[in-house]
């Protein structure tokens, strides 16, 4: 059977909403790891996704003081299914990201990023897959609000899907 990912980012609960959208609790029961890429705001959420998930993967954010910054780290690192998974919150500028990444992040095989809401994907010339989710309750210039599924098979992450909510 295989492993489940669900991949968010920047929640900024209880600024941006009062809680994550139904759909993607629907999601955090689903999956097997629930990796969040910080900007949780409250840690009430990071009690609560740990309470819910499966596995929880994650790492603290910009907008992350206190609690938030003892618990977690700047940046976490977890194997699966083969998968050399790492996840940070700032990456820094679009212009020379994968550059950047592929020196910082050597031996990684997947980032997930956040800190911009804007989704992204692409893989370095070095095979570095970098994502970022976007953000489940702050769209900002973006279309829709999202978040990211995936499966890692034998090493690989396939079935990337990015999920676009409805408007709130």
């Amino acid at each position: 059977m295989a492993t489940r990912l669900l991949l968010m980012a920047d929640t900024h609960l209880p600024q941006r909403a009062r809680d994550l959208p139904a759909e993607v609790w629907r999601a955090v029961e689903q999956a097997d790891l629930v990796v969040h890429a910080g900007d949780w705001v409250d840690v009430r959420l990071l009690d609560e996704l740990e309470a819910r998930s499966a596995r929880l993967v994650a790492c603290w954010g910009n907008n992350d003081h206190g609690e938030l910054r003892e618990r977690l780290p700047e940046v976490a690192r977890v194997e699966v299914e083969g998968v050399r998974l790492g996840v940070v919150h700032e990456t820094g500028q679009a212009k020379g990201r994968e550059e950047r990444m592929s020196v910082e992040h050597a031996g990684l095989d997947v980032l997930v990023f956040g800190h911009s809401h804007i989704p992204w994907d692409t893989t370095t010339a070095t095979g570095l897959r970098l994502l970022n989710p976007g953000s489940p309750t702050d769209r900002r210039r973006q279309p829709h609000c999202t978040y990211l599924t995936a499966t890692p098979v034998d090493g690989e992450l396939r079935d990337v899907v990015l999920h676009r909510l409805p408007p709130r």
